[in-house]
């Protein structure tokens, strides 16, 4: 068996691990090729695995939302696991997170093989996250917005969001139920966490709430939520909940009819709201760590 672990540079090559993304996590939206040259930075490493010139796996390396964390994340196609390609790919990805300096890796599992996998890299476990599911079946109401609340788009008012980091974003990552406090700076927050569209609740011009959706282009009758929350000092007040159902009723509108949503184990206000909202429960995910040196 020859074994090459090269670097993604050309389209051909980002097609290629977007499509074993695809077949080994069916379930989520993976990014567009615009969407992941976006990303392409230094500190990011994409892998493609290939045995005797066939693709069969692919690796993601790059810093983690969370302080002094990198991720790691090697995925191999079904047929060709068992046989050292995902040691090789997190050897290589282990190294470049070394390279960054950072002191733990970060890694997620959401099935029995790629849990053991970790297990035996000394990884273990540090949080949980729940996916729910809403089916859509036909239009979405939402109820009237608070008093003095203003619903608007980002992409309607450009800049708004960039600008909205120090007064909303902050405290929105600082109530992430982690288990290490979310470190993102305001070019990843700008870059990464804005979905289109993403819907903004303004009271007297400033941002108190937010909720969106990002499309799924594989599977466009999918889309996953974006970041849901509501500023502190709002809350209590249905904001939430008329967010929510927002989002919902453009999905109705844009023939979407499954969305679907990731939250924190231990965000239990937020799962609620799902429930209530008729969300159900699909699928948990595992969030792993080490010790870089371990």
């Amino acid at each position: 068996m020859a074994l090459d672990i090269s670097p993604c540079v050309t389209d051909d090559d980002y097609e290629e691990w977007r499509r074993v993304r695809i077949a080994v996590v069916p379930y989520e939206r993976t990014q567009s090729l615009a969407e992941l040259r976006e990303g392409d930075k230094p500190a990011r490493l994409m892998l493609l695995a290939r045995v005797d010139g066939e693709v069969v796996g692919h690796g993601l390396a790059q810093p983690s939302d969370t302080s002094g964390g990198g991720s790691v994340i090697p995925r191999v196609l079904e047929g060709h696991r068992r046989r050292g390609v995902g040691t090789a790919l997190l050897e290589r990805l282990v190294a470049h997170v070394a390279d960054l300096g950072l002191p733990t890796l970060r890694a997620g599992a959401d099935d029995d093989g790629a849990l053991a996998f970790a297990h035996r890299f000394g990884f273990e476990e540090v949080n949980r996250e729940v996916e729910q599911t809403y089916r859509l079946t036909g239009p979405v109401e939402p109820p009237p917005a608070p008093d003095g609340v203003e619903v608007v788009t980002a992409q309607e008012r450009p800049g708004l969001w960039e600008a909205a980091y120090e007064r909303f974003g902050l405290e929105a990552l600082a109530d992430f139920a982690v288990d290490t406090p979310l470190d993102v700076s305001p070019e990843r927050w700008a870059r990464d966490w804005l979905v289109d569209p993403m819907f903004l609740a303004l009271h007297d011009g400033e941002v108190v709430g937010c909720a969106g959706l990002g499309r799924d282009a594989d599977e466009p009758t999918r889309a996953e939520n974006g970041l849901t929350a509501v500023r502190r000092d709002w809350r209590g007040r249905g904001l939430a909940v008329h967010l929510k159902l927002v989002t919902l009723a453009w999905a109705a509108e844009h023939g979407i009819d499954e969305v679907y949503t990731w939250t924190q184990d231990g965000n239990a206000a937020m799962r609620t709201l799902n429930t209530r909202l008729g969300y159900e429960t699909t699928r948990v995910g595992i969030q792993l760590a080490r010790p870089l040196d371990r």
